[in-house]
């Protein structure tokens, strides 16, 4: 503000006229003449209301300026109305916006749900704003955000040191409550025929004190089982795990009472049930390159335990040297062939020839470990076509197939994958088998049985698999698969073609030529019937919710395998049946950041809001309406929210006032005249 003259005579003029009055003033005082003094205040009065005293005042008018409108929009926000709530509030605020000068809100609606829970000061940050214009922001939202900063992030302090508002406005009606089921810790795997132990806590959030609460607990195809929980303090539980692969556990919590949402009262953990230490017995019926082969893929693989036994000389060989100077290791024959077969996974016979080494009691044996359930791997080669082979004992009883005594072929001939073998789990997706590299020596069969994945020289059984009762047996009519190691001819899938053989013999389920498997993605359940070789499939699934409830699921019809899908929703665990087979399935846990806690709760925000000058505001109850003020008041009120309003003067205009208006001076002058009259008539 500055002052300025704007006189209605010179002002010499009236300087003089004023001194003149002064000095008569003085004289008249001096003399003693009454009344003098007040006749010459009422004129200089009237001589300085002529002289125009005034102040001049810019002209301030509000600058453009942006605001935010942060609307949340993560999974969270799904529970209850808040959503629609959130909507409403927005586009009340949004409408107020339209009628304020100058200012433009920008509204970001953030999706969250990435797997880093809801981030709404980070899409704060890359707001794309003028600089030196922000306002301030209003963010709707339940209150669970998971960026909030330490400290008023600097955007929100103003140019001259002010803070600019934060308005927090709340889809829900006031504070809420939760239950809350926690995993502190879960095994990956277990062993097949153990415990897991699983560590949870139950939380009530936004209570009190702590509650007693009934945990449900359901493994697999077992019955559920319940127990008495305290909330607030780390729970133990075991489950067993009775198979191979994965086993789906569901846990759950009873509800509390009012709470927001039930969503993170239940959980399904995974554990994948594996078998402790698989033991194979590899024995080598003479130095070959397949045995070399054999070892490198069995001693890579950590859970598999070796036992190899590689013949050099046969108990009927008379070559004269003495016992003493042999330095070989006797073949425990009694301990691995009667005392411990048992403790075998899978039993290897590569190129072996009986030849004497053992009794025909042990080959007994053998088949019967088979029967029985194991898992035996014969690779045949020339031992086969010469007297005494293993064709010649008991153990051909669980042969797949017999190889002639001329059934020795010797020319170059590339493995190729049959009909079945294309879609058998064993050799399905091993690749283009026309460019595998070649072999040399097979041996072709009089007679087969079982499944034959692979075929030889003019379409003879490569690779036979056969059930024998309880027991698996495979058999490979070829000693050469080692030429793919060394890659002759561009080598092949050796590697996997022997792990899923071996494993596939050590009854691997997802092997398995018969099988069930589900899964959920995207909101769909996939149900998987690999049916190989059955000849009666009943067309439809029976799938059982979290909920209790069936329903059927048809499937349709493919080449070896049967597949069906439903939309499903919600979480927990849901049981497939068919033919006497089961699998489960359940959800991949989404975003777990945002169902740790499901509450509308001013606790995490409120600070921030409270550090910006900003208030907090419940939609449920009321939502605000926006309004602008200026520097100096409230941000909020009852039933509105402010954004502080920024002027700025017009360059080349002014306002003026007058400081001393026409009637103050006459009625000033008035007054010095009657005063002055007064006292002349004293």
């Amino acid at each position: 503000m500055t002052f300025d003259l704007a006189p209605m005579l010179p002002l010499w003029l009236l300087a003089t006229v004023g001194a003149l009055i002064i000095l008569s003033a003085l004289y008249g005082l001096v003399r003693g003449a009454r009344g003098m003094v007040w006749r010459a205040l009422a004129v200089l009065m009237l001589l300085g209301w002529m002289a125009g005293p005034r102040s001049l005042h810019p002209v301030l008018r509000p600058v453009p300026q942006d605001a935010l409108l942060i609307v949340d929009h993560s999974p969270s926000m799904q529970v209850g109305q808040r959503a629609s709530l959130a909507d409403q509030t927005a586009n009340q605020i949004t409408q107020d916006a339209t009628h304020l000068p100058g200012l433009t809100l920008h509204r970001i609606d953030v999706p969250g749900g990435s797997g880093h829970g809801t981030r709404l000061f980070d899409a704060m940050d890359h707001a794309d704003l003028p600089q030196g214009r922000f306002a301030g922001a209003i963010v709707v939202t339940d209150g669970m955000d998971h960026d909030v900063p330490s400290r008023l992030p600097t955007r929100f302090q103003g140019p001259n040191g002010q803070r600019l508002p934060l308005h927090l406005v709340l889809a829900a009606r006031g504070e809420e409550t939760d239950r809350r089921l926690r995993i502190l810790s879960t095994p990956p795997y277990a062993i097949v025929g153990q415990n897991a132990t699983i560590r949870l806590q139950v939380d009530d959030l936004g209570t009190p004190a702590p509650a007693t609460t009934t945990l449900t607990v359901r493994a697999g195809d077992a019955p559920a089982t319940t127990r008495t929980i305290q909330t607030g303090q780390p729970q133990d539980i075991t489950v067993p795990v009775q198979h191979p692969g994965e086993t789906l556990v569901g846990l759950s919590v009873s509800a509390l009472p009012g709470e927001a949402s039930t969503l993170n009262n239940n959980d399904v953990i995974r554990i994948r049930g594996v078998r402790d230490r698989l033991r194979v017995l590899l024995v080598s019926g003479v130095p070959n390159q397949s045995e070399r082969v054999w070892r490198r893929l069995l001693k890579a693989d950590p859970s598999v335990d070796l036992v190899h036994f590689t013949i050099l000389r046969s108990p009927s060989t008379d070559d004269g040297t003495p016992l003493s100077d042999l330095a070989l290791i006797p073949f425990p024959i009694r301990e691995l062939f009667q005392e411990k077969i048992r403790s075998f996974d899978l039993i290897i016979l590569d190129g072996f020839r009986n030849s004497n080494i053992l009794p025909e009691e042990y080959l007994t044996n053998i088949a019967d470990y088979v029967r029985r359930g194991g898992g035996l791997l014969i690779t045949a080669g020339p031992e086969f076509v010469q007297d005494g082979s293993l064709q010649d004992t008991t153990l051909a009883q669980v042969f797949p197939a017999h190889v002639p005594t001329d059934g020795l072929v010797t020319q170059a001939f590339r493995p190729a994958l049959t009909e079945l073998g294309k879609a058998h789990p064993v050799t399905a997706g091993l690749g283009n088998s026309t460019d595998w590299g070649p072999w040399y020596r097979s041996a072709k069969v009089d007679q087969s049985h079982g499944q034959n994945l692979m075929s030889g020289p003019n379409g003879s059984p490569l690779l036979l698999l056969d059930r024998v009762d309880q027991g698996r047996v495979a058999m490979l009519l070829s000693d050469q698969l080692w030429l793919w190691s060394r890659s002759e001819g561009g080598g092949g899938p050796q590697a996997e073609l022997l792990r899923r053989l071996s494993h596939w013999l050590m009854k691997e389920p997802d092997l398995e030529e018969n099988r069930l498997s589900a899964r959920i993605e995207n909101g769909q359940l996939a149900v998987d019937r690999h049916a190989l070789g059955q000849t009666t499939i009943t067309p439809q699934a029976m799938v059982t919710f979290p909920d209790g409830h069936t329903q059927p699921l048809p499937m349709t019809r493919g080449k070896g395998l049967w597949h069906g899908t439903m939309p499903v929703t919600g979480s927990g665990i849901w049981t497939i049946r068919q033919d006497g087979l089961v699998a489960f399935a359940s959800p991949a846990a989404q975003d777990i950041l945002e169902r740790q806690d499901l509450r509308a709760t001013a606790t995490v925000m409120g600070a921030t809001a409270k550090a910006s000058g900003g208030s907090q505001n419940w939609a449920g109850i009321g939502i605000p309406h926006l309004r602008q003020v200026t520097a100096g008041q409230d941000l909020s009120g009852s039933g509105w929210i402010g954004l502080p309003v920024s002027q700025a003067a017009v360059a080349g205009e002014t306002r003026t006032q007058d400081l001393v208006p026409a009637w103050l001076a006459l009625v000033l002058a008035l007054i010095f005249l009657g005063v002055g009259w007064w006292r002349e008539g004293r």
